[in-house]
């Protein structure tokens, strides 16, 4: 490809929209610009990125046992709602109707059109184990769309659903595709780690996230891990804490009511009545799909609001506003503002305590009344009549590996890849059934396994960048090399740009020649800006008959003669995986 002819157009700013590393250097270099909220253009560049990334993924998959198929973009209701997820799922789900007023929506994901498929096609337990994948666009009407590619609207997605008669098939295939994935992302460039996860709105009873680690602004989720080898996402992870004083009888000789002025916070509680933390039983209220549910915690620790979502079975979760929390008091005949909540008298709202709660004792406690609080009280000093216990707390760096009890360590990750086990979440309620060997039915075990490819790809630049632009990795690189003859009007530089750039062709190499009539520093600014893994400069030296050969990742610069530089570069485009 000649430079003159590519369509890309460099910019000279970052946008003003862009927070993160991979969006900044993706839409200034050219791989994709904005159409609207959270949906962008792949231009050339980009797209050459993600059917390489693709490609890759399409081999890995297909080495593994999985058959590659295509379904579509627009979803039938009816499918939704046998599986109970059309009311379940969300704002995020984008609905419309069709001319015919046929309900409809964007697909932001396939667990139902899949289930539906193999219910017509697989009958029997002899065409088992089965994986079935795709690579197509998903919708998903996110709320608030940031970060470029890693939380657009629109996205591109492998996603694999594999079906088995039994767990010990599924868990064969589960550890398959994990075996797969570790490939794929290898061969990406990308260093992961596969961490526990929650299963979120795909459901199921186990799952595991792929992150890519990254100490940039543009990791979503806190990972803790240890060295044994322990890691989970921070909606996941489990942890042993230290020993602290739990139990108030020092503080308090008796059960009683005490006055406390202006503590509205645990801090100002905590100095007003000379305690730990650790002896304050801090109330929440949330918004867990409309409806109010009040998480009970030891102060010292904070609510992990997708814990607590999943112990009541909820698709959405929100912590309550000031006015909710009014409206939630005055139903209850109370008027307590935030910092003076209790449990008690809350009848009809679901109460969770924190595993941390069931050890507290003669602890502190709101009661309702602002200005109030209960000291040296009990649980069963508040009348609940229903308490649900729950691990709904947060992990923190520092707390104890719950495998092999050494210190936690956290970092940030992005998911690029996941994998669930979904059991017979979709095919029981589906009615999609197999005949066993004695013809009796049985729902299939199924499941899940996605990669964002387009997140991927905004992953590696995450990964692989410095100040002046991105550094792809060879395997995922729109082009492998870009040649720069410094001047187009000396007739040796372009002879042996031409030559090279044809012979490197020939040999398969993917090159680019900047042929544009511009300044050397323009080039070379787009070339580091695009991030070709390899630069080749003709200039003065090949008077010489040297040429410089640049390594983009490393910045390492040697001068060579032009045949070695092409055959360094035919010897690396061969050994890529």
């Amino acid at each position: 490809m000649r430079m003159s002819k590519l369509f890309v157009q460099t910019l000279r700013e970052y946008p003003s929209d862009a927070e993160v590393v991979s969006h900044k250097m993706l839409a200034r270099a050219g791989y994709i610009r904005k159409l609207t909220s959270g949906v962008y253009n792949y231009l050339p560049l980009m797209w050459r990125v993600l059917k390489k990334i693709e490609n890759i993924v399409r081999e890995e998959m297909d080495n593994a046992g999985a058959q590659e198929l295509l379904m579509p973009f627009v979803q039938p209701k009816e499918l939704w709602e046998e599986s109970g997820r059309w009311d379940a799922y969300g704002k995020e789900l984008m609905r419309l109707k069709d001319r015919h007023d046929r309900i409809m929506c964007l697909g932001p994901t396939h667990e139902e059109i899949i289930t539906a498929v193999a219910r017509d096609g697989l009958k029997s337990y002899k065409q088992m184990p089965v994986n079935l994948y795709q690579i197509q666009s998903k919708f998903r009407d996110e709320v608030r769309p940031r970060y470029g590619l890693l939380r657009g609207r629109e996205f591109i997605m492998k996603d694999a659903y594999s079906f088995d008669t039994s767990e010990e098939g599924l868990d064969k295939e589960y550890n398959n595709m994990a075996r797969a994935y570790k490939k794929i992302f290898e061969r990406c460039g990308l260093d992961t780690k596969m961490v526990q996860s929650d299963s979120g709105a795909i459901g199921g009873s186990v799952s595991h996230e792929f992150m890519v680690i990254t100490d940039t602004d543009a990791g979503e989720n806190d990972v803790f891990y240890c060295d044994c080898g322990y890691s989970a996402n921070s909606n996941h992870a489990v942890s042993k804490l230290p020993e602290v004083v739990v139990d108030g009888k020092k503080y308090f000789s008796e059960t009683k009511i005490v006055d406390t002025p202006n503590t509205h916070s645990i801090d100002e509680l905590c100095e007003f009545l000379s305690i730990p933390s650790t002896i304050i039983l801090k109330t929440l209220v949330y918004i867990v799909d409309k409806k109010p549910v009040l998480a009970l915690i030891r102060a010292d620790k904070t609510v992990e609001e997708t814990k607590l979502m999943n112990s009541v079975g909820g698709m959405d979760i929100r912590i309550a506003s000031s006015a909710e929390i009014a409206e939630l008091m005055a139903e209850h005949g109370f008027d307590a503002v935030a910092g003076f909540i209790g449990p008690c008298g809350m009848t009809g709202i679901p109460i969770v305590a924190d595993e941390t709660v069931r050890d507290m004792k003669n602890f502190v406690v709101g009661i309702n009344q602002t200005d109030k609080h209960q000291v040296g009280a009990n649980l069963s000093d508040l009348g609940l009549d229903e308490i649900k216990y729950a691990d709904i707390r947060l992990v923190e760096a520092g707390d104890f590996c719950p495998e092999c009890g050494k210190s936690l360590k956290v970092t940030k990750g992005i998911e690029v890849g996941n994998i669930f086990k979904l059991g017979t979440k979709y095919s029981k309620p589906m009615n999609a059934v197999y005949l066993d060997k004695n013809g009796k039915s049985h729902p299939y075990v199924m499941g899940c396994y996605g990669i964002g490819i387009s997140r991927t790809a905004a992953a590696a630049v995450e990964a692989h960048y410095d100040e002046h632009g991105i550094k792809w990795p060879i395997a995922i690189a729109p082009y492998h090399v870009v040649i720069v003859p410094v001047n187009i009007q000396d007739e040796l530089q372009m002879k042996v740009a031409e030559k090279m750039y044809e012979d490197l062709k020939n040999a398969g190499v993917e090159v680019v020649i900047d042929d544009r009539d511009e300044r050397a520093g323009v080039k070379f600014k787009d070339a580091d800006l695009i991030g070709f893994p390899y630069r080749v400069t003709v200039g003065k030296t090949i008077n010489e008959g040297l040429v410089e050969y640049k390594i983009r990742e490393t910045g390492d610069v040697e001068k060579v003669t032009p045949e070695v530089a092409v055959e360094h570069l035919v010897e690396i485009v061969k050994n890529i995986k």
